[in-house]
């Protein structure tokens, strides 16, 4: 019997059998994430159902020496839930209680489980929301979003998800129970918090999470602007915020990007756009109105050919239907691509999305752009044909041009999607060997097994027992012992 086969047998002693997978057909349920390109059949799943039987499983691996990776509705874009085929994926799905909704102190206490989406749903009577709006809020879930850092298209005025968590439950890596940050404001002492959200499931599993709520604007103005040229629309961007408007969102799509959300859920956009641009306030009503007139005169004085006010809600949701679905939206138009997810300066915008379109013409890869234009934050799909001999290839060509090209504006290789599998290779490309170094000594202060996720975020392993020293010339790395 092998570790596996009896750490299953134990933990289908511990928590039941109908909570751990062991069917092979069973399992490719689970092996791969929202980037389909990479797949890996786990060699076990487990679903707990409360803290209690996390940890238990946790520890129960540590013992094995079984490595584990989290999961939670599967929406992540990085292949950061990619599953270890020797290893033990825990799904979170089932922990997804609403424990408390506290108004008065403007706090949510959530199980990891929980859909993103759900928490606003229970905070909106109250007259508050969850701000973090990735676009798959409607399935993602709040233990996922923690993982990752994620944003959405209202991270330009109200941030990141660890702007909004200010409390968690977490198991670590060796299997204990630990509180890190609590319901106050903020806590003393080291931001280990800090350093959890984002961490990839690499420095543990959220079991419970306090986010922060935020009071429901007064008022909300919502503009779709049509340009000919993304040039414009990216010009328009930066004369809004250079105006010291700070709008909750401006998101642009391309040309490309337009027909596969109008051949998917027929959003109406302006008919010969080469770019929109959807741009949100919302705030005081005396404030979002006066910034509203700012806003559209700067759309109008950079080339906008047409301008939509959203008049109600209903026009609302369907200016932003076509760029929540823009993602799955391309599958209309191509049978394959990948998701990247760059972020450069705001001015670059422009010259950024030439030199994109120059590398797709160079390679024959077309690339739907949609992004986060105010604060930069880019999503090219890349479109192939896996079919085709060579397209996947040119994709990925492609796709690693992107994202050098994010790295030479001085950007970064990823703003809310993760690392994961997908990002790892590119890490030395913006961080040097010590940078890395650094950061792999804290994964070792959480995790000195290497037991949590591994094979994700870096893109060589650190033996934890290794004293930190610089490499010398002819010695064999730690890195080269795999």
């Amino acid at each position: 019997m092998t570790a596996l086969e009896r750490l299953a047998t134990g933990l289908r002693s511990a928590l039941g059998a109908g909570r751990v997978i062991s069917d092979r057909q069973e399992l490719r349920t689970y092996e791969c994430d929202g980037l389909a390109h990479y797949k890996v059949t786990p060699g076990l799943v487990v679903l707990p159902r409360d803290a209690a039987e996390c940890a238990r499983t946790v520890k129960a691996c540590v013992e094995a020496g079984v490595p584990f990776v989290a999961r939670g509705s599967g929406t992540g874009l990085s292949g950061g839930a990619l599953p270890h085929a020797d290893g033990v994926l825990i799904v979170t799905s089932k922990m997804r209680t609403i424990i408390e909704v506290a108004p008065d102190d403007e706090r949510a206490v959530v199980e990891p489980g929980v859909i993103n989406l759900h928490v606003t749903h229970a905070a909106t009577p109250a007259g508050y929301y969850y701000a973090p709006d990735p676009s798959s809020q409607q399935i993602c879930s709040i233990g996922g979003n923690v993982a990752e850092n994620s944003g959405g298209a209202h991270c330009l005025k109200y941030g990141f998800t660890t702007n909004h968590v200010i409390g968690a439950q977490i198991v670590t890596p060796e299997g204990d129970l630990v509180e890190l940050g609590g319901r106050a404001p903020d806590s003393p002492g080291y931001d280990l918090l800090g350093a959890f959200v984002g961490s990839e499931g690499t420095l543990g599993i959220a079991t419970r999470v306090t986010v922060r709520l935020t009071r429901l604007p007064e008022t909300v103005r919502t503009l779709l602007a049509a340009f000919r040229t993304t040039d414009e629309a990216g010009a328009a961007t930066s004369a809004i915020i250079a105006a010291g408007v700070v709008p909750a969102a401006v998101e642009m799509m391309d040309a490309l990007a337009i027909e596969a959300a109008e051949a998917a859920v027929a959003c109406g956009y302006p008919a010969g756009a080469g770019a929109v641009l959807i741009v949100e306030l919302d705030g005081p009503r005396a404030e979002v109105e006066a910034q509203f007139e700012q806003v559209t005169a700067l759309c109008d004085g950079n080339g906008a050919f047409e301008l939509r006010i959203a008049a109600d809600p209903a026009e609302r949701a369907l200016f932003w239907k076509g760029r929540k679905s823009a993602f799955a939206a391309v599958g209309r138009i191509s049978p394959d691509y990948i998701v990247q997810d760059g972020v450069i300066p705001r001015t670059a915008l422009p010259e950024v999305l030439r030199r994109i379109g120059e590398v797709s013409r160079a390679h024959g890869v077309r690339v739907a752009n949609v992004f986060h234009a105010g604060d930069g934050n880019l999503h090219p799909l890349v479109l192939f044909d896996d079919g085709v001999p060579g397209e996947a290839d040119r994709a990925e060509e492609v796709s690693g041009a992107i994202i050098d090209l994010c790295i030479e504006y001085g950007g970064s290789i990823t703003g809310e999607h993760g690392v994961g599998m997908d990002k790892a290779k590119y890490m030395p490309r913006m961080f040097t060997d010590d940078d890395l170094e650094t950061m792999q000594l804290l994964r070792c202060a959480f995790d000195p097994a290497g037991l949590a996720n591994p094979g994700k975020v870096f893109p060589t392993p650190r033996l934890c027992g290794e004293v930190p020293r610089r490499h010398k010339a002819g010695e064999t790395t730690p890195a080269e012992l795999f």
